[in-house]
């Protein structure tokens, strides 16, 4: 569900790409020009409006908004301007490659994401890098982690809302045979059910864990394991249940206490806007009553801020 302020008729891609270039002409960038121009096209209307920018001034769109920004305007924009899928794929080869190696952020973005989400992202991955995303994540992960996260983009799970209730009781008993029911834990099942499991099929084992064993999943989760490996599962566990719950935490965290964690911040605004953003907001405010808007607004300054602020839209 997009919460994209896009015009409600066909923007003019050729005309974009002139203001654009106004914008960059002269002494010093139209932060805030580049901004009303970009941060109000979706997906389609931003392919296009970098075709024509080629083929108008012999020039990479992303190339000259790379000069002519700085700071976290720049990081957001570049990953903006990319499509959802490329968009994913770069923030996963700069966790899994860059300068600072983050399996966390890596861990949020593959597990958070749909099995058709992954294929592409995978696909994307392999073009533009020239190298498998299971390369990279066999080189980085270790353990545990690693064959969790190897499991979860190699297997094509169902995405509809059926569920199989023998199999819900099944595994329900199998990850507390695995877990809180033995000295130790037996990693490999928990492995299985959560890399093989659509969303639908393991809330519904979460639910029948909760009912039968008087404990939480996710605490059994908690209790049993640790690390990476733990934070994982959390997430492939919480995405099932509320992805737009996940993201409001993940946002809150990244602007609690003293500074703020940008590079979280950016991942998920720039990343959910034209997904699930309008219910992120929700969760937001009715799990922390403030408005997800309004938090961003303190949190950042200047035209970061606005660019931000302009993508997540107003509190409704």
């Amino acid at each position: 569900m997009s919460t994209l302020a896009v015009p409600p008729f066909l923007t003019n891609a050729r005309q974009d790409a002139i203001d654009l270039y106004k914008a960059f002409k002269g002494f010093g960038c139209d932060s805030a020009a580049v901004i009303n121009i970009l941060a109000h096209r979706d997906a389609t209307q931003r392919a296009v409006i970098q075709q024509e920018y080629k083929a108008m001034y012999s020039d990479e769109l992303t190339n000259r908004l790379s000069s002519e920004l700085s700071g976290q305007l720049k990081k957001a924009m570049l990953l903006w301007i990319l499509d959802p899928a490329g968009r994913d794929a770069t923030v996963l080869r700069e966790a899994l490659c860059g300068n600072v190696v983050d399996l966390y952020a890596a861990t949020e973005v593959i597990c958070s994401r749909t099995p058709s989400q992954i294929q592409t992202i995978k696909q994307i991955y392999h073009a533009k890098f020239g190298v498998y995303l299971e390369h990279d994540i066999h080189y980085q992960a270790s353990g545990d982690h690693q064959k969790l996260l190897l499991a979860y983009i190699g297997t094509v799970r169902y995405e509809g809302h059926e569920v199989d209730p023998h199999m819900v009781s099944k595994d329900a008993k199998d990850l507390f045979k695995a877990g809180e029911k033995r000295l130790g834990t037996d990693e490999k099942t928990f492995i299985r059910i959560f890399s093989e499991r659509s969303r639908a099929q393991l809330a519904a084992v979460a639910s029948y864990y909760d009912h039968t064993y008087g404990n939480k999943l996710e605490k059994a989760v908690k209790g049993e394991t640790s690390g990476l490996f733990e934070f994982a599962l959390l997430t492939i566990l919480r995405c099932a249940e509320n992805p737009a719950k996940y993201f409001a935490k993940v946002l809150r965290k990244a602007m609690k206490g003293l500074g703020t964690n940008d590079t979280a911040l950016v991942r998920v605004v720039v990343t959910r806007t034209e997904i699930d953003m309008q219910y992120i907001k929700a969760e937001y405010h009715k799990k922390y009553k403030k408005h997800l808007h309004d938090a961003i607004h303190s949190e950042t300054s200047g035209h970061y801020r606005t660019f931000l602020l302009s993508l997540v839209g107003s509190h409704a």
